[in-house]
């Protein structure tokens, strides 16, 4: 059974732009807010203990946005990659993205490449996932799976859940243990639907940009106050946790 420790938080970045309507101020200065937003929440991830943080910083949904947003969102995107890169690195963070790339300029590319590599020796991890979808990820495995078939290097019999997260983006990491969605909607937007299968979900109806390191840590709390069964019963949880 999977520890109740903190490891592993996902966090859907949800209500940049309604917080800047509140504000009467254009879109964008709502997703500068958030950008700024994520290296408190980072901070506050590792005092509680959490060893992964996962972003959803732009969904494969999200091309479908207009065109001005979209542009403001790369740009953010790539400012963020080449301003925060040395910092996360002295804070002993290491920086990964997960998602498709080949929808993106040959910039954010380098940025993205040029983070990772700089930021490789960090024993925290921020996961940001840019052009990803929970569908794709999952379709993505299974192509993977189906290709080792094809070459007679996997048989069919051999195909359980298993092997089909092995091939997964966050097949490396700690199981995810708690989604956090801010925004106050209460769904998860087709992030993680693999990872998050028996994930605790937590719901804040709180903006992005107004979700502080206090925010997290009353969602460890929360998260400290539940019992996760995994498929058990109550009582055979608590007789593990006696043993």
């Amino acid at each position: 059974m999977t520890s109740n420790r903190l490891r592993h938080v996902g966090i859907i970045m949800d209500g940049n732009n309604r917080w800047a309507k509140q504000r009467k101020l254009p879109g964008v200065a709502g997703h500068k807010a958030g950008v700024e937003r994520i290296r408190d929440v980072m901070r506050a991830c590792q005092k509680e203990g959490v060893e992964v943080l996962t972003l959803f910083a732009f969904s494969s949904e999200n091309w479908q946005r207009p065109a001005k947003e979209v542009e403001a969102l790369m740009s953010l995107f790539q400012l963020y990659l080449q301003r925060e890169a040395r910092k996360l690195h002295d804070e002993g963070v290491r920086l990964q993205v997960i998602g498709r790339r080949d929808r993106f300029g040959p910039k954010i590319l380098n940025a993205i490449e040029d983070a990772e590599t700089l930021t490789s020796a960090g024993t925290t991890r921020l996961v940001i996932a840019a052009d990803y979808g929970g569908q794709w990820d999952i379709a993505n495995a299974a192509r993977a799976v189906a290709v080792q078939v094809a070459a007679g290097e996997l048989q069919p019999a051999d195909i359980d859940d298993q092997c089909l997260h092995a091939h997964t983006q966050l097949a490396d990491l700690p199981a995810l243990d708690l989604l956090i969605r801010t925004g106050g909607e209460y769904r998860i937007s087709n992030f993680l639907l693999w990872q998050a299968a028996y994930a605790e979900l937590y719901f804040s109806e709180q903006f992005w940009p107004d979700f502080d390191d206090q925010s997290l840590h009353l969602a460890a709390q929360d998260f400290y106050g539940r019992q996760r069964r995994f498929g058990l019963n109550g009582d055979q949880v608590e007789e593990a946790v006696r043993a």
